[in-house]
This record gives structure tokens, sequence and C-alpha cells, in this order.
């Protein structure tokens, strides 16, 4: 009997060990997302997303605290976390409004503080004002798919975006629904009440956990900055004033430099968000060709200079919004208009401030350098091209400047107008007359 009774306890004690060694705490991915819905806001998601699955986490726990955003940006965060291999919890900290709504209702499990709220997701503009039906419309598919796919009430979420959505004894006020928390819970909306996370994981039953936090990267916190349409209006200014004045002297080389550095400083960061893709900057780029024919090869201003101003317009504004090729489906009214008044406003000052700065800054200081200010006196050679007769054409003479295509040429020991028919012609050059046209010589290189 004695043998039995201590099989039994050594085999009791047995199972105990091994299910204690079997026994694993649980990995636990923690990140916060507190400000407006946005760029970085999706970079920061994908971020934790990656690192959760590189760690092995059990489980990726989202706090939440926002007043919406971009839907664009929403949509992508929703679709990210209904597709994690890893179960997602969010606890909402005050808000999850609008675009917050529908990031909450993508999670698997969703805890809320006393005292918070969710729902208010209709789609509005920078003033407050609901947008147009085409853009409530695809936000009610999102929020009746979301909640769908993690079983909670689609005609509640539908109600969140639209006022006229009748839900008997929940919306039937003809304003958008937004649940408190203990509302939320009541309908399904909410596994319950905690005020910080380690609430909420004993809520669900977990209490052995590790927790890894995601902490944002220097680069992260710098693109963070870039990407601000204040930040981004500022570095179109430096783009195109930099342009203007090397256009306007050619060859100096410090205007063209802080172009290009003002350009990689803003299109960089939206390209590594996701926003900017290889055919809009592109756009641009194309745009800065066309003004430099204009300027370099086309006299006057024409067809390829007004082509260049809005191949750059449109590149830069659609750098900024989260279109895929032509598809302008996702892209929210909000973030277009954003867009596109940063971009307007700041090509609008540049060109103020180039005509009503260009000149005192060419005219004083380090720049005066950039402006020819001899006089050209007739005794020193320079005289009105006023009188030329036919009797230049076939004369030889040497290029006193670059012809690009216009410049001087010296004819006889005297300077005068001249423009090329080959596009460039290098100073020092010997050319030959061809003609005259507009009080000026046309020539060819005679080498």
């Amino acid at each position: 009997m004695k043998m039995v009774i201590r099989f039994l306890l050594f085999t009791i004690a047995l199972v105990g060990i091994i299910s204690s060694s079997n026994a694993q705490e649980t990995l636990v991915y923690r990140f916060q997302i507190s400000d407006a819905i946005a760029a970085p806001t999706w970079r920061i998601t994908q971020e934790a997303l990656y690192e959760a699955d590189t760690a092995n986490a059990d489980l990726l726990f989202l706090e939440l605290d926002t007043y919406g955003g971009q839907v664009d940006m929403a949509d992508s965060i929703r679709t990210a976390l209904l597709r994690s291999k890893i179960p997602v919890y969010v606890l909402i900290k005050n808000n999850a409004a609008s675009a917050g709504a529908l990031i909450s209702l993508a999670c698997d499990s969703i805890y809320m503080q006393p005292g918070s709220t969710i729902g208010a997701a209709t789609v509005v503009d920078q003033s407050g004002t609901p947008v147009p039906d085409k853009y409530q419309s695809y936000m009610r598919s999102k929020m009746r798919a979301t909640a769908e796919e993690n079983g909670r009430n689609p005609d509640m979420a539908e109600a969140m975006v639209d006022p006229d959505k009748y839900v008997p004894n929940v919306s039937d006020s003809g304003k958008v629904l937004t649940f408190t928390t203990s509302e939320a819970i009541a309908n399904g909306f909410c596994d319950g009440e905690a005020m910080t996370y380690q609430e909420a994981l004993e809520l669900a039953g977990i209490t052995d956990y590790k927790v890894i936090t995601y902490t944002p990267t220097t680069i992260d916190n710098v693109i963070g900055w870039l990407i601000n349409p204040a930040i981004s209006g500022v570095l179109i200014l430096i783009i195109m004033g930099g342009i203007y004045f090397e256009l306007q002297t050619p060859g100096v080389g410090f205007p063209i430099a802080a172009s290009v550095l003002a350009g990689l400083l803003f299109f960089a960061p939206y390209y590594l968000e996701g926003l900017a893709e290889n055919w809009e900057i592109l756009l641009f780029i194309a745009g800065i060709a066309l003004m430099a024919v204009e300027v370099f090869v086309i006299p006057g201003f024409g067809v390829a200079g007004a082509s260049g101003i809005v191949l750059m317009v449109i590149g830069l504004i659609l750098s900024m919004v989260g279109n895929v090729g032509f598809d302008f489906e996702p892209v929210d009214g909000t973030a277009l208009f954003t867009s596109a008044a940063t971009v307007l406003s700041s090509l609008l000052v540049s060109i103020v401030a180039v005509l009503a700065l260009g000149m005192k800054l060419l005219q004083a200081g380090a720049l005066s350098k950039l402006v020819l200010k001899a006089e050209q006196n007739n005794e020193e050679g320079f005289v009105s091209n006023a009188n030329l007769t036919p009797d230049w054409i076939g004369k030889q003479g040497v290029a006193a400047t670059d012809l690009r295509p216009s410049g001087k040429v010296k004819m006889d020991s005297v300077l005068m107008d001249a423009l090329t028919e080959e596009g460039y012609i290098e100073s020092g050059t010997t050319i030959r007359v061809t003609g005259i046209s507009n009080a000026q010589l046309t020539v060819v290189s005679a080498e």
C-alpha cells in the first residue's frame, strides 16, 4: 500500500515539474499612437509589426489616443492589423475618434480607460465640414467590413459614420454614433474597462508576461519633423528660389546646391513613408528640365516653361499623399487639400519673395558679386545693333561670351548682341554671321 501511495505522489510531483517547465511567459510587444493619424503613425505601426514578428512576440499591444487623421493612412494601419499573425489588443486612452475608431475595430480585443470614447468616424475637411458622400461611402464600407471581420456589429460601426443609419435602441437620434466605455462594453465594442495595459492583460487572463516597448529612433523623429506641412512648405520655397536664381545666374552653383539639398530633404521622408513614388519624383524632375529648355534653348516664355511649372507642382502635391499610381480612391479630401494648399501657397510666396527681394539680394552683400554692374560705354567698344545691315552677313568674329543661345560677339573690335542657331557656343570660339533678326546677329560656329 505504501508503495502505491509513494508512486502516486511521485507521479503527481513529476507532472507538476513537467507542467511548470512547459509553461512559458507571454511575450508582449507594446507600442503607442498618440498623435493624428498620418504617415508617421503608419511608419511606426509597420516597424512595430516587423519588430514584434522578429522577436516572436505572442501579443501586440497598442495604446491609442487620437482624434483621427488621414483616412488613407488609417486604412493602411487597419489592413496591416487585420492581417497580423500576432493577436492585437488595444487600450483606448481617452479618444478613438474617426480614423482612430477604424484602427480600434481592426484589433482582436478592445479595452478602454474610464471616461474614454470610440466613434464619430464621419470624414470631414480642414474646417470640420463633412466631405462629399463619395468619401463617406468609402469609410462606411471600411467600418462595416472591419467590424464584421472581428465579430462586432457592422450596423453600429456604420452608424459611427452615417448619422442616418438607424440602429434600434442604439442610434436613432440622427447623429453619428459615439460610445462611452460602458456603452461600448454593453454593445460588444469593448472587452473591458482598464486603466493601464497591465490591467487590460489581467482582464484577458494574461498574468505571466514579458513586455518589449517600441522606442522611436532618431530617424523616425527626423522624418516626422520633415513631413510637417510647415517644414515642407519652407523646403519648397528653397527649391523654387534656388532654381530661379540658378537660371538667372547660370554656373554660380550655390543656388542650385541649396535647391538640390532642399529637394532631397523634401522627397526623401515622403519616399521612405511610402507616399512619394518614383514616377512622381520623375514628374518633378521633368518639370525642371522643361524650365531649363525654356530658359537656355527657347527664347521667351511659352509652352515648355508653363508645362514645366505644372509638372513640378503636380509632382510635389502627389508626393505628399497616399495615392497608388492614378488610383486616388484611398486618398481623403483633407490630405489632398493640405498638400495642394502647402505647395501652391509656398509657390506663391516664393514668387512674391523673388519679385520683392530678388534684386535687392543681388545688389547688396555677398550676392552682389553675382550681378554685372559695369556700364557698357561706347568708348569701350559697346555699340547699339540698331544700324545693322546685310553687309554683316558672312563676316567672322569671336564669341565674347558663352552663347546660351544669346550673348555677345566681337566683330572688328566691336561688341554686339548675337543669337546662335546651334543652341550653345563657347566663349572664344570663332563665329560666322548668318543673318540678322530683331536687331541682333544670328551666328554659327566657324570652327
